[in-house]
């Protein structure tokens, strides 16, 4: 009887014990902010898009146009001042010309087979963007799909706009910390989050507003500046004032 006793007791102290080994630590009382931070550099360059495309019944012949055509283009655009070198090939593709219906119900007769040459111009002349890209429209060799600016060090953007998340988030535990009367101790945690370069849109429709009037060139007007954004967690221990 007394060894079925301590047998039982013994089974049940084995029971309880890692129960207690595991209760939990007290959690250690801390603050959690979310920070939001811009930063605003001066674009250092601009990139326009553009394309050639042609027609033909065979690939040969849609192809050997679309060569011909770019010649054309790559001559008018260096004669305006623009170096060989900043003109770069984005894309190319051949593919079928989709079937096109008329308002009769029949089909409109075309060439079999269309080329498409995407190229890029990359140019330091921000000021010079908008009669770059009325050149380009007032080509019948050239169709003008975009334009867009950038820095030569894109991490810079995101980089100050990361510090000035920190300051906020920072700004912000102190407000949080005085107000509940308590210190901030050491930074326990810190998440990163996005840093991206916000398109300057206002700029871009004003561009399509021009296109759609049929203009020879476009009033458009370069940012002054590129904005970039970030947001960031941070946390911090607390403990009461002293």
């Amino acid at each position: 009887m007394r060894l079925a006793l301590a047998a039982a007791l013994s089974l049940a102290l084995g029971l309880v014990s890692p129960a207690l080994a595991q209760v939990p630590a007290p959690r250690q009382p801390a603050i959690s902010v979310m920070g939001t931070g811009e930063a605003e550099l001066k674009p250092d360059f601009a990139t326009i898009f553009f394309s050639v495309e042609t027609k033909g019944d065979t690939v040969a012949q849609a192809t050997n146009a679309n060569r011909a055509g770019t010649e054309r283009v790559l001559a008018r655009i260096q004669g305006i001042g623009i170096k060989k070198e900043d003109i770069q090939t984005a894309n190319f593709q051949v593919f079928q010309t989709p079937q096109q219906i008329g308002p009769d119900g029949r089909e409109i007769k075309q060439p079999k087979f269309s080329a498409n040459h995407q190229l890029r111009i990359k140019t330091r002349d921000i000021d010079g963007v908008g009669q770059l890209a009325g050149e380009i429209l007032a080509s019948d060799d050239m169709t003008f799909q975009s334009v867009s600016f950038g820095l030569d060090r894109q991490e810079e953007g995101g980089d100050k706009a990361r510090e000035a998340a920190v300051r906020d988030a920072k700004r912000q535990a102190d407000v949080y910390a005085a107000a509940a009367g308590v210190e901030l101790g050491r930074v326990l945690e810190i998440r990163d989050g996005s840093a991206q370069p916000v398109e300057p849109q206002p700029e871009m429709m004003r561009m399509r507003a021009a296109m759609a009037k049929g203009a020879d060139a476009i009033p458009l007007v370069p940012p002054a500046t590129i904005r970039y954004t970030a947001n960031v967690q941070l946390v911090w221990e607390i403990a009461p004032k002293p």
